[in-house]
C-alpha cells in the first residue's frame, strides 16, 4: 500500500536506477572530474544557458545553505513566507550557515508578493537592522500552489529594483512546469531568478539535487561553499548521471506530469465528500483539506499522510510520480467507509 505522505516517500524511477547502474562501471576520477558529470553539466547548459556551471548536492536543505550562502552576508536578511522549507523545515540550517536574518511572512497561499515584501523593506542603510538582500520563493510552494511566470517576474523585478536577488527553490520546479506548460529556464532564470535549486528526489530520482547560478560572479564561491557545507561528493558520477537520464526524452516533465494528474484526480473524487473542505487549489501535486479528526486517525490505521494544521484537522496528501489511478481508488474507498 503506496503512502499518500510525501513525494520523497516514492520509489526510484527504473530509468535513473539504471543511470546509475551504468556508472558503476570501473574506476572514475573523484569530485566531479569523469564523464557523467561533464555529460550531465552539458544537458544544464542546453536547458539553462551555456553560462552556467550547475552543482551537484546531496539533498533540498543542502543545494539551499550553499545557495544562500553565496548570496548573503552575516548583516543581511532573507525574506521568505511563513510556511517556506528554509524557515519550517530546515532546522534554521540556512540561519546558521550564513548568519543571516530569516523574515518570515505570514501569506494566505504560501505565495510572496511586492506588496508583502514591501513591507519588510524598511531600516535600510541603518545599522541597526539587518539589511534585506534575498527574496527566497519556492515553486511549488509549501501549499502545493504554483506562482505564474508574471507573478515570478513581478518579485524579480521589484527584488532587483531594490537591491536584492532571488533564490527559488525548484525542489517540485517540474511539478510547477508541468503545471504551466512551460520549460524550466522560462519559469526560473528567463523570469529574472538569479540562482535556482533544482531538486529531483521528490519527483524519481534516488539522491542530489543541483545548485544553479545565473549570475556569473558566484560560481567560484558555490564551490567552495559546497565544500564548507559537507555537499561534496566524491564520487560524484553516482549523482550526476541522474541528471541526464532525468533530462532524457523529458523524463522529469512526464514523472512531474503524471503526479499531477493523480493528484487531480483525487481531488475529484473526495471533493464532494461529507466533512471534506479543500484549505489550497490543487495547482501541482499536492491537496490541503480539512478532514473530520475521528475520520482522520481511523484513516492513519491504513494511510501514513501529514496533519498539516493538526488543530484545525487540515491534512496534507501528496502524490507522486509512482502513484496509480488504483492507489487513488484504494484510498477514496478507505475514506469513505471511515467518513459515512
Amino acid at each position: 500500500m503506496k503512502s499518500f505522505a510525501s513525494d520523497n516517500n516514492s520509489g526510484v524511477h527504473p530509468r535513473i536506477i539504471q543511470a546509475i547502474i551504468d556508472a558503476n562501471q570501473g574506476h572514475a576520477l573523484g569530485y566531479g572530474d569523469d564523464n557523467w558529470t561533464e555529460e550531465a553539466d552539458v544537458v544544464f547548459r542546453k536547458i539553462f544557458g551555456e553560462d552556467v556551471q550547475p552543482y551537484y548536492v546531496f539533498n533540498g536543505t543542502g543545494s539551499n545553505v550553499v545557495a544562500l550562502q553565496a548570496l548573503t552576508r552575516s548583516y543581511e536578511s532573507i525574506i521568505c513566507t511563513a510556511t517556506a522549507h528554509i524557515y519550517s523545515d530546515e532546522c534554521n540550517a540556512p540561519g546558521k550557515a550564513t548568519a543571516a536574518v530569516l523574515k518570515a511572512v505570514a501569506t494566505p497561499d504560501g505565495k510572496l508578493t511586492p506588496e508583502l515584501i514591501a513591507k519588510e523593506l524598511h531600516g535600510l542603510g541603518i545599522q541597526h537592522h539587518s539589511q534585506p538582500r534575498v527574496v527566497y520563493i519556492s515553486q511549488s510552494t509549501e501549499m502545493g500552489t504554483v506562482y505564474t511566470v508574471e507573478e515570478v517576474k513581478a518579485i524579480c523585478d521589484f527584488a532587483h529594483t531594490h537591491d536584492m536577488y532571488v533564490h527559488m527553490d525548484g525542489s517540485r520546479l517540474a511539478n510547477a512546469c508541468a503545471r504551466l506548460s512551460i520549460g524550466l529556464r522560462e519559469l526560473s532564470r528567463d523570469c529574472g531568478v538569479d540562482i535556482l535549486s533544482l531538486g529531483g528526489t521528490k519527483n524519481g530520482m534516488m539522491i542530489g539535487e543541483a545548485v544553479v547560478a545565473f549570475r556569473q560572479e558566484w560560481n567560484q564561491s558555490l564551490m567552495f561553499y559546497r565544500k564548507q557545507s559537507a555537499q561534496l561528493y566524491s564520487k560524484m558520477r553516482y549523482l550526476s548521471s541522474q541528471y541526464i537520464a532525468y533530462f532524457q526524452e523529458d523524463l522529469w516533465l512526464k514523472n512531474a506530469t503524471h503526479a499531477n494528474a493523480m493528484a487531480q484526480y483525487l481531488a475529484g473524487k473526495i471533493q464532494n465528500l461529507p466533512g471534506v473542505r479543500f484549505t489550497q487549489k490543487v495547482e501541482a501535486n499536492s491537496l490541503f483539506l480539512i478532514l473530520p479528526k475521528k475520520a482522520a486517525q481511523k484513516l492513519m490505521e491504513n494511510y501514513f499522510f501529514y496533519f498539516w494544521d493538526e488543530d484545525a484537522g487540515e491534512a496534507r496528501l501528496v502524490c507522486s510520480w509512482d502513484t496509480t489511478q488504483s492507489d487513488v481508488d484504494d484510498f477514496v474507498e478507505c475514506l469513505k467507509k471511515v467518513l459515512l
